[in-house]
């Protein structure tokens, strides 16, 4: 029964100081309002379906394209890498981010796919190791923003993050979700030291374009 009790402290304990590690270490990094962000050549829009499984829109992929476009035309960056989940022929998060981003204004030279953006760790060190950027600006929800920016400045990046509008009626699904993923995050940086899935050739980004 100690034993039992034990580990369950130990376990809230590293959900606890993970969280609160992972939060307080980016707060000054994560934007909100859009005049007090900081201009950037590049951002990383962090890729989601599109479609929830039931085929309804996902709210969380329409406030992410909406939040892209508004920085893009806004001045506050100049080039977009889409990076997303393209493990399977059918499924294909970059594409579905560009059609989005070119109906809402975004001129498709201004685009770069990223199509091994398996997981947050995956595309952000690939935007620095593939893509060559060590300055750019994060594009996700708030609660994922932190996580990101988190692992860019474990991996010595200079990064920031701009908050997407928050969904209407969201249900706690992905932000429960979140204490988990922050968790996870700390491990695979300082205990797994995981790398990404997939790194490949290197990719200019023609930000003259």
């Amino acid at each position: 029964m100690t034993i039992i009790f034990l580990g369950a402290v130990t376990i809230i304990g590293l959900v606890v100081l993970s969280n609160i590690w992972v939060i307080q270490s980016t707060k000054s990094q994560v934007f909100a309002a859009i005049d007090t962000l900081p201009n950037n050549k590049v951002a990383l829009v962090l890729g989601t379906s599109p479609k929830l499984p039931n085929g309804q829109t996902n709210l969380y992929f329409e406030s992410r394209m909406e939040a892209a476009a508004q920085l893009y035309h806004a001045g506050k960056v100049d080039h977009l890498v889409l990076s997303g989940d393209n493990g399977r022929k059918i499924y294909n998060e970059p594409e579905a981010m560009q059609k989005a981003l070119v109906k809402l204004g975004v001129p498709i030279e201004k685009l770069t796919l990223d199509y091994a953006g398996f997981r947050t760790l995956d595309s952000v060190v690939r935007c620095q190791k593939i893509f060559g950027q060590d300055n750019f600006t994060v594009i996700s929800q708030k609660w994922h923003n932190h996580r990101a920016v988190f692992i860019a400045n474990a991996k010595g990046m200079n990064a920031i993050a701009y908050n997407a509008p928050k969904v209407v009626n969201a249900t706690r699904k992905a932000t429960n979700r979140e204490y988990l993923a922050r968790v996870k995050a700390v491990l695979d940086i300082y205990i797994f030291r995981k790398a990404p899935k997939f790194l490949g050739e290197k990719e200019n980004i023609d930000l003259n374009g």
